[in-house]
């Protein structure tokens, strides 16, 4: 249900962003505060100016003056200069293609996961059930009646619980090894 809920919001976002419209070209001029040009102070904060103008329009006088003619009061060629404008050109089609196969991937991958992670119990039963005995002497002789009335399945566990007695026993050993005698264990 969870799952179900976010692919439900993902493919919800997806489709708002999709729908979005934007402009493939735009001119974009960045301009100096009117504060640092007028009053001389070292204001260092720059506003940008972006519009739909054609190419041959895109720079102070053709996007930024018909903005901020009415504060400006006459000094346009103090300001103008120190803008600074580009002409943008982009193709929002590929993008817009390009973010919807990233979100596909992604979700291909989430739904993978998931498949994965409901077989993997079905894996585990199988490799449980073709699981063969393995006899080993040291085992053996250290396991003693209890466990062998018990079956395969306590005989089974009884070595498992050896054998992690054994690890841990190696792993205390071990560190009193490095620890206190400053040797290590061949």
């Amino acid at each position: 249900m969870y799952l179900k809920f976010i692919i439900l919001v993902f493919f919800a976002t997806s489709i708002l962003f999709v729908s979005a419209t934007y402009e493939d070209k735009r001119c974009k001029c960045v301009c100096p505060s009117l504060a640092a040009v007028f009053n001389n102070t070292s204001d260092t904060s720059r506003s940008p100016f972006i519009g739909n103008v054609p190419p041959n329009k895109c720079n102070c006088e053709g996007l930024v003056l018909p903005r901020i003619v009415d504060q400006l009061n006459g000094r346009e060629q103090e300001f103008c200069p120190r803008c600074e404008c580009k002409y943008e050109n982009r193709n929002t089609t590929i993008i817009k293609v390009v973010v919807i196969i990233v979100i596909w991937v992604i979700m291909l991958l989430v739904v993978y996961m998931g498949f994965l992670i409901c077989l993997d119990p079905l894996i585990n039963k199988r490799a449980k059930a073709s699981y063969q005995e393995h006899t080993n002497e040291d085992d053996e002789s250290t396991i003693s009646g209890p466990s062998q009335q018990m079956g395969p399945r306590g005989n089974v566990l009884n070595r498992v619980t050896h054998q992690q007695d054994k690890w841990k026993r190696q792993v205390r050993e071990q560190r009193r090894n490095i620890y206190d005698r400053h040797t290590m264990l061949n």
